[in-house]
């Protein structure tokens, strides 16, 4: 085999040895060198070249320059095109590299950092991108993980370690990883360089949530799954350190696969803009070949008898060869139709429009000292049309944070505060916290607002201290006492820590936990219960309980767990209290509130003890164990005491319902896309207000099968469209069927949602149901997708782009977001606490989602606007100014001469009229930015394309076009017939083109100073100060004294001065100037009287409004009245009620230097009939001892 040919080879599982290096590299492995960059050294030229001239333009200037270097032919100097075209090359090739620079010095920042590898029996520092596959390396706490590793043991115990995802998915909150048992023990530098395991495993994927391997050891064979895993992104927390064995590195890390390629982005008006310089191309060669028949039948008729006068050049063989050199000489010289100078005018106000997205104060947050910023500037006119935004959940609408707002016990709500004359009063920023400071170990970031709460609990009321000692009691949470009195919990789910939290503050302190043990410092007393049994969360029970014997020896059951659960358990006594609650947790509800019902048992000694043989005997079954226990747990939740119901609010990022509210009258549909599970993203939903209770239907399509996925898709789409016409046919008959259903999608009134989970949308995304399920997502006005990989979202962004002809955005947080992002037409990064990856692959980011409405509404629409402002005026101007040469053709023998003086032709859209347009196309605005978030309708004509498309384009060339034509027969029909005052004629040439080219400027002048909208001190400098440049100049260069410097290139000597000093002239100038402009001038007036549109009627009632000053009118959040609720709506798992009663989450004194032979741990069941006699009395005095161990065996826990 040849060296430079190379073998491609599909890996379809892998195999990985441990300390073997030489073993891993004949499976040529990925290193863990990473490399986001699109060009190097040797790359950049020919792919920045080659990207650049995907712009026809560029392709069309560089075709012109070439046929300027032929002598015959052109009657321009090369230098007007070869100037111009280097400059725009140069700029976006520096721009280009200016960002590339930028993600190549992230990647040294990245693969140049540190870690502890194991090698040649000693631990030795090496740079990521050293690191190999095999390798076993260290990680000490708040550490990133550098590739995607096997954990083989760790600090804590049993191999437990915990982690951060944030830039994973966004979250902050830690989750539990743990060993293997038979490697738990590899604590030591030597066992470790004796280990000589191989893992087999699945190949490089993007699955952040799935991992399937074996390993293999000492004869034996270990299944591996995602819990033993440490990926690459991950930070190690609150673990001293751990070790692991690489098993994927470098872009092969499940990270990087979900970063997809980055993407070369082009606007929409950049594709439109290369259709239109074909036309205009075409339009060149039509006019070109007009002028070269025309100069071919004059030189047949009349030119041979000006040969004595004008002979022709020798080459010239016949008048068809002359035809032939003219139409070359007329396509250059009508080349301005699309000067280059467009283009770098371009770069110029793109460039400025990012910056006013970088410098927009109202875009800066504060707290987390970050401002927007616009990582590319090709976008920002994009901005203006966007249709579909798809969003993640956590970090970029919520915060992941709960916050305990308000409950009801016993019938009574607390949380609302009320005035004097009882009106419920509303909470702000300003309102007076309650003070706990009774509590000294009260949590000061807590914040509660109803003093009622805390003078029940001082008065001892039962039903309240049982209230908070259920919250206390109930739940999985580790406490962790960094010094006495600085408690932290580390809970599985953010809920559980809220609750916990709240209970802490109203004098029901959780201290500490032991397998057999929660201690409590109840009103300042401690406290400890005996944990008798833990009976789990899961889906299907919706509820966890705790068993405890307190300090009296009696047992009680405390249940938390969704009301409806709840109430189906109750006694018959609590009907009443049921019924009351129930009101209250409706209105909960109602306020998008997360609600818990709360309820207890006393249970019988004699009954716990055989209903806890019964469960020892269910819990060794191996047969339906789990649906034994189930109906163990049923049996013993029943006839419980209601106690009230809890409110947590899940807290959205500030502005997100008011942002959404905005967003959605600008008729941008919003796309959840979120890993969370059903209830959770429908829960955000209804908070959001992007569902709600006054839909017509939520459809949830949740089927496991492609039929039932079908299936649902299909009834789904004939309850919208109220028909019944899907048949039993084929899947193509089906699809011609409802070919023309997108008609509907603008005359449905009634609203639907659309929530499809993961497993559905794998189905509904294959190619026989794609096109059904875009329809039916299409005709609802929310579409809720959950329980999806990164991949996935990328697959939605892709559909909806290959069939919808719009603009799509992505916003997101985390890495699970990058590959959606990076699909998108535009990338938007949410930066702050939540990681960095999805902000390194965005077009555009900041610190909170409420800004987008600001980024879209304002400053969308504005980059929108002012560049299709600029491209109809430059379009116009040029048209003007170019088809002068056309018309004069046919009265110069079509002899490619130009009317103008060369250096005007050069001058014109560098100097004469580049500043006045540019001030327009970087200032203008229609409409103020409070009116643009007033009004989101005005939103509308961006998505429409109203504002430039071919038509307009049409509109304002033919404007162009008219005014060349009066431009040129005004002034000569006026000289035909002018004289001087001294008799003589003032039609020669020279005197003809400087009419022509000061009436241009002046009308070109005149027409952009009627189509500003926005009027600033630069708008008047630019246009005086280009009108004043433009009579320096031509007097300068036609001056006698530089005629005697360079006569050859300065022809024009003295004809500004003899042709701007008659009054005829200035006359035929102004006469021109009118006829020109007022055409214009009355159908705009018309037009706004007669058929005004949107944006006429607001800047109307803007000038009326003017007088009264700025007037911020914001949307109040509207809150939903709903009879849903919902408890556990965030990640809480199953599992974690048998690994606190195992102990294996709990520090065991030296832990470091714990036996390796420890006997493995009993379940909680046996744990408990070894001492289910052991009837524990404590007192107060006898807590101390136990406490202080517990603090001892304490362990963070925090796995939501």
């Amino acid at each position: 085999m040849a060296f430079w040919r190379r073998r491609t080879y599909i890996e379809e599982e892998r195999h990985v040895k441990a300390n073997a290096r030489e073993y891993n590299d004949k499976f040529s492995y990925a290193d863990n060198h990473i490399k986001t960059s699109k060009y190097n050294i040797f790359t950049f030229l020919p792919i920045n070249l080659f990207e650049q001239f995907q712009r026809i333009a560029n392709g069309y200037f560089l075709v012109l320059l070439i046929l300027q270097l032929i002598p015959a032919i052109s009657s321009l100097s090369w230098f007007t095109t070869i100037v111009p075209l280097v400059m725009v090359l140069v700029i976006t090739a520096v721009k280009d590299a200016a960002d590339d620079y930028f993600r190549h010095k992230s990647d040294r920042q990245v693969n140049n950092r540190q870690s502890q590898v194991l090698i040649t029996g000693s631990l030795q520092n090496e740079k990521w991108m050293n690191i190999r596959v095999g390798d076993i390396i260290k990680l000490e706490n708040n550490q990133f993980v550098a590739a995607d590793i096997l954990l083989l043991c760790s600090s804590e115990p049993y191999g437990l370690c915990y982690i951060e995802t944030a830039e994973l998915d966004g979250e902050t909150n830690l989750k539990v990883r743990q060993a293997l048992t038979v490697t738990s023990d590899l604590g030591d530098v030597t066992k470790l360089t004796d280990f000589g395991g191989e893992v087999v495993c699945e190949p490089p994927n993007n699955k952040l949530d799935k991992f399937t391997g074996t390993l293999y050891w000492r004869d034996n064979k270990y299944a591996l799954n995602n819990d033993k895993m440490l990926l690459r992104g991950c930070v190690l927390r609150n673990t001293a350190w751990c070790f692991g064995m690489v098993i994927f590195a470098g872009l092969q890390t499940k990270l990087m696969q979900n970063c997809g390629r980055t993407q070369f982005k082009r606007t929409s008006i950049d594709k439109l803009m290369n259709t239109l310089v074909l036309w205009i191309f075409a339009f060149l060669i039509c006019m070109g070949v007009i002028l070269a028949v025309g100069n071919t039948i004059w030189e047949n008729q009349i030119g041979r008898n000006f040969q004595v006068f004008l002979p022709w050049e020798e080459f010239h063989s016949s008048a068809v060869f002359s035809g032939f050199l003219t139409f070359w000489s007329y396509v250059i010289i009508l080349n301005t139709v699309v000067p280059i100078s467009l283009y770098v005018s371009v770069e110029v106000l793109r460039l400025g429009h990012s910056f006013f997205i970088n410098w927009d104060g109202k875009m800066y947050h504060s707290q987390m000292n970050t401002a927007a910023e616009a990582r590319t500037t090709t976008l920002n006119e994009e901005l203006g049309q966007v249709e579909f935004i798809f969003s993640d959940k956590t970090g970029t609408l919520t915060q992941n944070i709960m916050v305990f707002n308000k409950c009801s016990i016993n019938g009574k709500t607390y949380g609302d505060i009320y005035d004097e004359f009882d009106q419920k009063v509303d909470i702000t920023d300003k309102t007076a916290c309650v003070d706990f400071s009774f509590n000294p170990l009260y949590d000061r970031s807590f914040k509660f607002y109803d003093s009622s709460l805390v003078e029940a609990i001082k008065l001892e009321e039962p039903a309240v201290q049982e209230f908070f000692r259920l919250l206390a009691l109930c739940h999985t949470v580790m406490p962790e006492e960094k010094s006495e009195g600085h408690l932290v919990y580390q809970a599985q789910s953010p809920d559980e820590g809220a609750l916990v939290t709240a209970a802490r503050n109203f004098g029901f302190v959780f201290r500490a936990r032991t397998p057999e043990t929660i201690t409590l410092c109840e009103m300042g007393r401690a406290v400890t219960y005996q944990l008798l049994a833990i009976l789990d969360f899961n889906n299907v029970r919706k509820r966890m309980s705790v068993i405890v014997r307190d300090s009296q020896g009696q047992i009680k059951l405390y249940c938390k767990g969704a009301d409806t659960i709840i109430f189906d358990r109750l006694d018959s006594s609590c009907e009443n209290l049921m019924y009351t609650t129930t009101e209250q947790l409706n209105e909960f509800a109602g306020e998008g509130l997360r609600t818990l019902a709360l309820a207890y048992k006393d249970l019988d000694e004699d009954y716990f003890d055989m209903w806890m043989k019964k469960l020892l005997f269910a819990s060794t079954v191996i047969d339906n164990r789990e649906d034994q226990l189930a109906v163990l747990y049923e049996e013993i939740e029943q006839d419980l005491k209601l106690l009230g119901a809890t409110a947590i609010e899940d807290k959205l990022q500030e502005g997100v319902p008011e942002t959404i509210a905005r967003l959605s009258l600008a008729d941008i549909k919003i796309w959840v896309l979120t890993g969370d599970k059903l209830e959770t993203a429908m829960n955000i939903g209804y908070s959001c207000n992007i569902l709600r209770d006054d839909m017509n239907e939520v459809f949830v399509i949740s089927g496991l099968t492609l039929t039932e996925v079908q299936q649902q898709l299909r009834s789904a789409k004939e309850l919208i469209l109220g028909l019944s016409r899907v048949s039993g046919g084929g899947d193509a008959e089906k699809s011609e069927m409802f070919a023309d259903d997108f008609v509907f999608e603008e005359s449905i009134i009634a609203e639907y949602a659309l929530v499809i989970t993961g497993y559905s949308l794998a189905h509904a995304l294959e190619p026989q149901l794609e096109l059904m399920l875009l329809d039916v997502a299409c005709l609802c006005k929310t579409v809720i997708c959950c329980r999806v990989t990164p991949m996935q979202k990328a697959q939605v962004v892709e559909m909806v782009k290959r069939h919808k002809r719009v603009v799509t955005l992505a916003i997101g947080d985390g890495a699970n977001d990058v590959s959606m992002i990076k699909s998108a037409h535009i990338g938007v990064g949410i930066s702050g606490q939540e990681g960095m990856q999805a902000v390194l692959a965005s077009d555009y980011s900041f610190a909170q989602f409420r800004y987008l409405q600001r980024l879209l509404l304002v400053h969308g629409r504005w980059s929108y606007f002012r560049m299709c402002n600029f491209l109809c005026y430059f379009f116009y101007k040029n048209f003007a100014f170019t088809l002068v040469h056309f018309w004069y053709g046919f009265f110069c023998g079509f002899s490619a001469q130009a009317v103008y003086d060369q250096w005007f032709i050069t001058l014109f859209n560098i100097v004469y009229t580049s500043l006045p347009v540019l001030a327009v196309g970087l200032f203008d605005q229609d409409v103020s930015d409070q009116t643009s978030l007033r009004y989101p309708s005005l939103y509308k004509h961006g998505q429409q394309n109203l504002l430039f498309n071919k038509r307009q384009f049409f509109l304002c060339t033919l404007q162009g076009a008219a005014t060349s034509f009066l431009l040129f027969f005004i002034p000569y029909g006026a000289f035909s017939f002018t004289l001087k005052e001294d008799g003589a004629h003032t039609s020669d040439q020279q005197v003809f083109a400087v009419t022509i080219a000061t009436s241009l400027v002046i009308v070109v002048s005149v027409q952009i100073g009627l189509d500003t909208h926005y009027w600033t001190a630069l708008n008047l400098l630019f246009i005086w100060g280009s009108l004043s440049m433009y009579f320096a100049a031509l007097f300068a260069l036609q001056s006698d004294g530089i005629f005697a410097i360079f006569q050859s290139n300065f022809p024009f000597i003295g004809a500004a001065r003899n042709c701007l000093t008659q009054a005829s002239v200035w006359l035929v100038i102004l006469l021109t100037t009118v006829v020109c402009v007022a055409p214009g001038v009355v159908i705009s007036f018309l037009r706004v009287d007669l058929f005004p549109t949107l944006t006429d009627k607001i800047r109307c009632l803007q000038q009326a409004r003017k007088k009264q000053g700025p007037q911020e009118q914001s949307l109040r959040r509207v809150r939903r009245t709903s009879s849903r609720r919902s408890a556990y709506a965030f990640s809480h798992q199953q599992g974690y009620g048998e690994l606190i009663t195992s102990g294996k989450n709990m520090k065991e004194p030296n832990a470091a230097a714990r036996s390796p032979e420890r006997p493995r741990s009993s379940t909680w069941v046996e744990n408990m009939m070894k001492r289910k006699n052991e009837v524990a009395c404590i007192s107060d005095e006898s807590t101390e001892a136990p406490d202080s161990k517990d603090t001892a065996h304490r362990l963070r826990l925090d796995s939501a």
